[in-house]
Order: structure tokens, then C-alpha cells, then sequence
């Protein structure tokens, strides 16, 4: 069973094979991925096509087109419920206070300055290791409050570089 939100209305899912219940009702139908995250499908005498246009897997949140109308849909099973009433549903959101080393290396690039406010997905550092560039993003939105490196150094696993706030 999967509760499903498309545009902000919650439906109860059920999916096997080509029959799927929404909401106790069943709803047969034909469906064929004719190029990857295109989709034709047949139902009730009628022809959709159907694209997948974003996936965010972390969130279970999926951008669909289907025939040229752009619907949001999220969806989550019996373990998200469960997580969400163990209050450990945000343990993957949890706030990172400081940007580690994944491995050793010598820092190439420092991107940021003390101070600089930065969003998630800003290059942060650029990292030689094992002859590759290797670039450290910012994984949330936050500010720098120290940096304690500089372009030339050789850092280890594990050490902190920059934290954040």
C-alpha cells in the first residue's frame, strides 16, 4: 500500500502488473516505455502518453507529464509511515556542520570565503586525489564560518576542511 499525492491530493495505492486501486477503485490498463522515462499507455478506451521529467529518489518525489499537463506526485510506503512515526523521518535531513575530506589529498581550489553564504550544490573546493579533481559541494544551504585550509595543502581522510553554520 503506498499513500500517493499528486498535486497536493492524497490518494491510497495499490500497484500489480497493469491493475492498480486508487482509493478502492480499480483501474486496468496497458502500458509501454517506448524510450527511457517515456511511457504510452491505454486505458478506458483512451491514449495517454506519459513522461517522467524529474526524479528526486531521496524525497520520493517524481515531476510527471502526461499528455502535455505537468503533475507533481510524491509517494511513500508503509516504512516512510512508520520512519515518520518514529519521528526518524528526518534523519536524512539532518543539518552538516562540517565538509570532510573524503579522502587524502591536496586542496587545488578554495571556492568560498569565511563568512559566504552558500547553497546546496555550491562548489566548495576543488580536491586532487589519486590524479582526478575531485569537487566538494555545499550539501545544504548555510554559511561559512571558518575554512581551515589553503590552496597547496595535503589533507587525510576524514579532515575537516570547512565548517559550517
Amino acid at each position: 500500500m503506498y499513500n500517493v499525492k499528486v498535486n497536493n491530493k492524497e490518494f491510497r495505492m495499490t500497484w500489480e502488473s497493469s491493475l492498480v486501486t486508487l482509493d478502492g477503485n480499480e483501474m486496468k490498463f496497458d502500458m509501454l516505455e517506448f524510450k527511457k522515462g517515456k511511457f504510452h499507455i491505454l486505458h478506458n478506451s483512451g491514449s495517454f502518453e506519459a513522461e517522467v521529467v524529474s526524479v528526486n529518489k531521496e524525497e520520493k518525489i517524481f515531476e510527471i507529464k502526461v499528455n502535455n499537463h505537468l503533475y507533481s506526485v510524491s509517494v511513500k510506503d508503509r516504512y516512510d509511515d512508520l520512519l515518520h512515526e518514529m519521528g526518524m523521518d528526518t534523519a536524512g535531513s539532518r543539518k552538516v556542520d562540517d565538509i570532510k575530506a573524503p579522502m587524502p589529498g591536496m586542496v587545488l581550489k578554495v571556492m568560498v570565503e569565511n563568512g559566504q553564504k552558500i547553497q546546496k550544490g555550491d562548489a566548495l573546493i576543488v580536491l586532487e586525489a589519486m590524479k582526478m579533481e575531485n569537487i566538494l559541494k555545499a550539501p545544504s544551504d548555510a554559511t561559512v564560518k571558518k575554512i581551515h585550509i589553503i590552496k597547496g595543502d595535503k589533507v587525510e581522510k576524514n579532515q575537516v576542511l570547512v565548517n559550517l553554520t
